[in-house]
């Protein structure tokens, strides 16, 4: 999207006080000498010396930066390749004042927080400008550099925003890429860069031979590059890792596939903010450089006016400089033409010539329009030209100039882009052909301005005194942070699309798990297969599963899963989920009778004999479960899935239609189990009918376990009821059968496990504080609040602080059991449906997760006009003194810091929150809130961490989008709630800039949430009296270290499967090791029994499968040269004994191949 800058900002200082003054040495004592023989000596032989002293400088300077290259022409040849990056040098200078156990981090120049403390955010109008200054130069910056300009045509293409992707493609994208091949194929100058993989291949499915071939030759002879080369250009706030890592894949392996070309440079105009996760990833898929651009206006002017907006970005964790990568910030307000040629957009759109009469686009708001070059105006166009190429140059430190030329969907027809390239060229023939001016300009693509740029600062050291930088790359400052909360202009922070469609940023979480959990069975299906027969099965699948892998995919574009596309968009993306979670359910329903041996030989034609617990009627419905209905004398099946790596005990629930049942597992034993009623939100019949059933499973790692439920069963205890009781100020609540109820008296009410014990508000039905077993306590004041909002889908824009919405006179019910007990809330509100009900449930089993975890489920649903520009948060206010710092994460993958600022407003306090925040006090009593779904997430007051639900808006934000967020659907949030101490003599880490992580128990608890055990139900009963034989799957010889996580387990090219060839690997298994913080110890509470403190032998993991041509690889699967990539040298060496060895925060991939064990 682009539009037009409204902003105003200041006037800088000029270039030269910018540059940073060295302060004097001090001086140091000298030994008194009175030794004047020597001093006659040097001044007798003092030219002689002195030219011996020049020599070694100079022999110095040439082996450190070459012989220099003659200054008529710094453009690089075709054919050039830049030499191999320097090897990271290890570089750790000590951190004063840090105590020794956290100083890890990495040092750098620049921080995030460090822009954010010194930045005053006022928003001074800058003139042309108005972000920024007005830009000067005094003429002989180039005299002994030229300035050498790379003008990079370009078209971003959204895949669905205000149309849906395929209507894009049909009416536009179709078109674009048409003109491409047609204009470039008339002049080899022409160049043209392109970013997302869903048009292309659809482009590709379409196009004639002849189209293909020409498309190819353009790539091969570097006139057209593929930039970034995912399947879309995700979204970097929402998206979790797991399926950035995905769509990245998806596109460069379909590229690689089709093309032969693997990317090199990252292309992201669009995404609302950027995250540092997203540079690793990169960094990690052997990615050299990135280019971004949506960024908080008042960081780029910082940056701008000391030449930092190019630099090296580095993790915060990394001290030895591995995950470096160069990055280039884009300096103005939009990437479209007015915004990208200069800093004076009404001269830069002058230099649009699609904007004139003669095309569809908008004319120049400015008043002046473009104007054909002809031999009569070219000296007066091309020198005007020249002047915003100049002045943008100066904001960037050397004289290599990157110039987008595109916006959306430009380029549609061979009209359009010849006015673009005819008036170009002539204004470069202009501009070439006199020296006098120290330019050369030409098209080019990302490609040819990274390698320039790389080889003049080969050449000339940038550097500034005392800079950090990079082994890398010289030259640059090192940067560490991400770029959130974003704001374009104003107080227009971008906060809301955090939460805008909260329903579907959890649909794609549930298609991310149930994707992931399908192709671990696949994998181990064709693992375990010893012939060709039965591959077939799974192989049948592939087609679905690419389909699954592509719609996953297409819904981390930074218009699907932020939640700002308009609403038949939406429904586009939801059906295409939703038909691929169905696929994926019945997969994996077939896949579990061949895993537990109940067929051998699966056919895709034969229905299966089990089917998901859960089901979805529509792609807008909540998920409901199945209800078990054995008859009398019968027992029904359970299979349950886990896709961790290690063994999970945890209490399961399933509903039944009745609740005298037994629970069997598959020895037949009994097994102790709780029937509670199911609730729904709804006022006049909270009860269902229906009756959830619990107990504690226990489920081998990536494995299956068959559980039963018998009716009728002689010899086993049936399901022991919960007792309720119950609270209403306005009617009588019946008693469901066959539970034994009581009313609920006082003003407070108590759940409790062995470890906790909440205590709640009756009247209000909100929790207040929580009792621990060593007596210690946290005060949370649970409060459910409103903002009303003037926002839109992108922008939130508050009127005023959130006000409580819960009022005394609501209903409550309390559940207690052996297992579960639950604390039910249907609040009074002023409105006669209240927008919200909420369930808090403590968990009792042995050596579980849950026992430490407090569960809470929101069921949300702001529908109607009533909740009209409503944005609806819960807040817990504790007694933490936090002082306003909070931890957030960045896609599921690290943390980071936040801080409450009162310079900006209350919406840009706001930050992404995909699974997890916390917040800690100088005590080291951490409370942590994990999420399955992405949210936002505020520390507005201290002790205060508050979460936004869902929102609907009833106006457009004017970021083109043309409508509101109206399209609510009732949703379920699901939070985890964990109180942590630290043991550790050192706790205030709030002050320190280092990395923060979650202890080793939180990260076992957002495995738990996040990769949720699937259920399968078997579609008959069987007789209660006969016993089947055992039905499990343990393909695990071990359960993993605690800290080691499988990303992903999987077959990449199913439909290739079966073209086996000696030495394949077909196979890929991505690990990650979580770093957990050592101050809050692991204890046995998080049962674990070993961490990655010794290297995970690939080659013994598997039970029964034999692991041959082991070899790492980059993330995307394309390079499997390991030192590219950034790795410690160890990584590459897993062939030889099979040993693997990950450093913490790592994520690493291993192509390889697996081979029933002859027995």
């Amino acid at each position: 999207m682009a539009f037009f800058n409204t902003s105003s900002n200041r006037r800088g200082s000029s270039l030269n006080s910018l540059l940073p003054l060295s302060s004097p040495k001090p001086k140091l004592p000298r030994k008194s000498r009175r030794r004047s023989s020597l001093r006659d000596l040097i001044f007798a032989n003092f030219f002689t010396i002195g030219l011996s002293i020049s020599l070694i400088f100079f022999i110095a300077a040439v082996l450190r930066y070459g012989i220099p290259r003659p200054l008529s022409s710094h453009f690089k040849p075709r054919n050039y390749r830049f030499p191999k990056p320097r090897k990271p040098a290890y570089r750790k200078p000590a951190l004063p004042n840090i105590p020794s156990e956290f100083a890890s981090g990495a040092i750098v120049d620049i921080t995030t927080k460090d822009l954010y403390d010194k930045i005053q955010f006022l928003d001074i109008d800058g003139g042309p400008w108005k972000q920024g200054w007005r830009v000067t130069y005094k003429g002989n910056e180039w005299d002994s550099e030229k300035l050498k300009v790379f003008v990079v045509p370009h078209s971003h293409n959204d895949p669905g925003w205000k149309m849906t992707v395929e209507e894009y493609y049909e009416l536009q994208s179709r078109r674009i890429l048409d003109t491409i091949v047609d204009a470039l194929s008339k002049d080899d100058r022409r160049k043209f860069i392109w970013e997302e993989m869903s048009y292309l291949e659809r482009w590709w499915k379409d196009a004639s031979q002849e189209k293909r071939e020409a498309f190819i030759n353009l790539v091969k002879n570097g006139q057209l590059e593929i930039v970034g080369g995912g399947w879309v250009m995700n979204d970097e706030a929402n998206s979790h890792y797991f399926a950035i890592i995905e769509q990245m894949t998806e596109g460069n392996m379909w590229l690689n596939d089709t093309i032969g070309v693997i990317p090199k440079n990252a292309w992201a105009i669009d995404p609302f903010g950027y995250s540092a996760t997203m540079a690793y990833l990169l960094r990690r898929m052997g990615f050299e450089n990135m280019l971004i651009q949506r960024t908080h206006y008042e960081l780029k002017k910082e940056l701008a006016l000391h030449q930092n907006l190019e630099y090296i970005w580095r993790q915060s964790w990394d001290a030895e400089e591995t995950t470096d990568i160069f990055v280039h910030m884009m300096p103005f307000y939009s990437y479209d033409i007015p915004h990208t040629c200069g800093p004076e957009p009404a001269i830069c759109c002058q230099f649009d010539f699609a904007r004139t009469r003669s095309f569809l686009y908008e004319l120049c708001p400015w008043g002046s329009h473009p104007v054909e070059t002809d031999q009569s105006n070219v000296q007066e166009r091309a020198l005007l030209l020249l002047d915003q190429y100049k002045k943008k140059s100066t904001l960037y430190r050397t004289n290599t100039l990157l110039v987008p030329l595109g916006d959306d969907f430009r380029y549609i027809s061979i009209d359009e882009a010849e006015a673009q390239f005819r008036n170009y060229q002539m204004l470069f023939d202009y501009i070439n052909s006199n020296p006098s001016l120290n330019a050369e300009a030409k098209f080019g693509t990302l490609e040819d301005y990274f390698q320039t740029l790389r080889e003049e600062v080969e050449r000339i050291n940038y550097s500034r005194p005392g800079e950090v930088g990079s082994a890398q790359i010289g030259g640059f400052p090192s940067l560490s942070g991400d770029f959130f909360t974003y704001a374009d202009r104003g107080k227009d922070y971008w906060s809301g699309y955090y939460v805008s469609r909260p329903f579907f940023k959890a649909v794609d979480r549930v298609l991310e798990q149930t994707l992931r959990a399908s192709e671990m069975m696949m994998a181990l299906l064709l693992g375990y297969c010893q012939r060709s027969q039965c591959e077939k099965f799974p192989t049948s699948f592939s087609y679905k599963l690419t389909a699954a892998r592509r719609n996953l995919a297409l819904f981390q574009h930074h218009d699907g899963v932020t939640g700002t596309a308009r609403d038949h968009v939406v429904t586009d993306y939801g059906s295409r989920m939703h038909a691929s979670l169905q696929d994926l359910q019945v997969f994996m329903s077939k896949a579990v009778e061949v895993l537990l041996g109940i067929r051998h030989e699966k056919s895709d034609q034969n229905p299966s004999l089990f089917e998901s617990e859960q089901v979805r009627s529509r792609y807008d419905a909540q998920p409901v479960h199945r209800a078990i209905s054995a008859p009398e004398g019968s027992a029904q099946s359970v299979v349950f899935f886990n896709p961790l790596e290690q063994t999970r005990n945890e209490i399961v629930m399933v509903i039944v239609d009745r609740p005298d049942v037994t629970v069997l597992d598959s020895n037949y034993s009994c097994v102790q189990s709780q029937v509670s009623p199911e609730w729904e939100h709804n006022e006049d019949k909270i009860f269902t009918g229906r009756h959830r059933l619990h107990w504690q499973a226990s489920v081998p790692a990536m494995g299956l376990q068959t559980y039963y439920i018998a009716n009728g069963f002689v010899g086993c205890e049936k399901a022991k009821p919960a007792k309720l009781k119950m609270f209403t100020y306005s009617k009588n609540l019946p008693c469901p059968t066959p539970y034994t109820c009581t009313k609920l008296d006082g003003d407070t009410a108590e759940i409790q496990n062995r470890h906790q014990i909440l205590t709640f508000d009756v009247k209000l039905g909100l929790l207040q504080k929580i009792s621990y077993a060593d007596r210690s306590q946290t005060v949370v004041g649970e409060e459910i609040g409103m903002y009303s909002s003037s926002g839109g889908a992108y922008i939130f824009r508050p009127n005023g602080e959130a006000q409580p919405i819960c009022q005394a006179g609501g209903q409550v019910v309390i559940s207690e059991g052996h297992l579960m007990q639950e604390f039910y809330s249907y609040p009074k509100t002023t409105w006669d449906k209240a927008p919200i009900s909420h369930s808090t449930r403590v968990y009792d089993g042995e050596s579980t997760i849950q026992e430490f975890v407090i569960e809470k489920e929101y069921h949300v649903e702001l529908l109607g006009s009533n909740f009209n520009d409503k944005e609806l948060i819960v807040r817990f206010r504790t007694d933490l003194d936090n002082k306003r710092v909070f931890y957030s994460d960045l896609n599921g993958f690290q943390m980071s810091r936040r801080e409450t600022c009162d310079k900006i407003p209350l919406q840009g306090n706001y930050y992404p929150m995909p699974s997890l925040a916390f917040m800690q006090d100088s005590s080291g009593q951490r409370f942590s809130v994990h999420t399955r779904q992405s949210l936002g997430v505020a520390s507005l007051k201290n002790g205060w961490l508050e979460i936004m639900m869902d929102r609907r808006l009833v106006t457009d934000d004017g970021r083109g989008l043309g409508q509101g967020v109206l399209d609510n659907h009732p949703m379920n949030v699901i939070f985890h709630i964990l109180r942590d101490s630290n043991i550790s003599s050192i706790s205030n880490k709030n002050s320190t800039f280092l990395p923060f992580n979650p202890s080793l128990l939180s990260h076992c608890v957002g495995a738990h949430l996040n990769y949720p055990m699937q259920a399968f139900i078997a579609k008959k009963p069987q007789e209660a009296s006969v016993q089947k034989p055992p039905r499990s799957f343990s393909p695990l010889a071990a359960p993993l270290p605690c800290d080691v996580h499988i990303v992903s387990f999987k077959v990449p090219q199913p439909l290739k499967y079966s073209q086996h060839h000696i030495g394949d690997s077909r196979f890929v298994l991505t690990l990650q090791r979580r770093q957990w913080d050592s101050a809050y110890c692991r204890k046995g509470r998080s049962q674990c029994s070993n961490i990655a403190e010794e290297p995970v032998n690939l080659f013994y993991m598997f039970k029964d499968l034999a692991v041959l041509n082991a070899r790492a690889t980059s993330l995307n699967l394309l390079h499997d040269d390991t030192e590219m990539l950034g790795y410690v040298e160890q990584f590459g060496d897993v062939a030889q004994d099979g040993h693997v060895l990950i450093s913490p925060m790592e994520i690493q991939a291993y192509k390889l191949e697996l081979r029933p064990q002859q027995q």
